[in-house]
């Protein structure tokens, strides 16, 4: 299975733009869905984390309601490159965003996750 690999992130002022990247490299899988999800602040690393944007692979991108007219998803499967435009940045999208894409490989169906990337948004 591939190790997701992001990019991206860092500190910017409210109304700023951030580009978040998640690559799968290599080859012999897969990905049939790949999303964004992000932990917030004071949160306990084993909660849930909350969905940003996903699609499945030709799919129609899904979003947050608190994202939706902000953020843009798309991805380039030729290259199981994801990508998360973020535009008119807020405080409350300050997080460890964190990539999960699902695929699977000729032994078995596999979901992994990218290491987190910090967004941090100052007001």
């Amino acid at each position: 299975q591939p190790q997701l690999v992001q990019s991206g992130g860092g500190l910017v002022q409210a109304g700023e733009s951030l580009r978040l990247s998640c690559r799968a490299p290599g080859s012999g899988f897969s990905i049939n869905y790949m999303g964004w999800f992000r932990q917030l602040p004071g949160k306990d690393p084993k909660e849930r984390r909350d969905l940003v944007a996903d699609t499945d692979t030709g799919g129609v991108p899904n979003y947050a309601d608190s994202v939706k007219g902000r953020f843009t998803l798309s991805m380039d499967s030729g290259k199981n490159t994801l990508y998360l435009q973020m535009n008119s940045l807020k405080p409350e999208d300050t997080a460890i965003y964190y990539c999960n894409a699902l695929g699977k490989d000729a032994v078995r169906s596999f979901t992994v996750w990218g290491q987190g990337t910090q967004v941090t948004v100052s007001s």
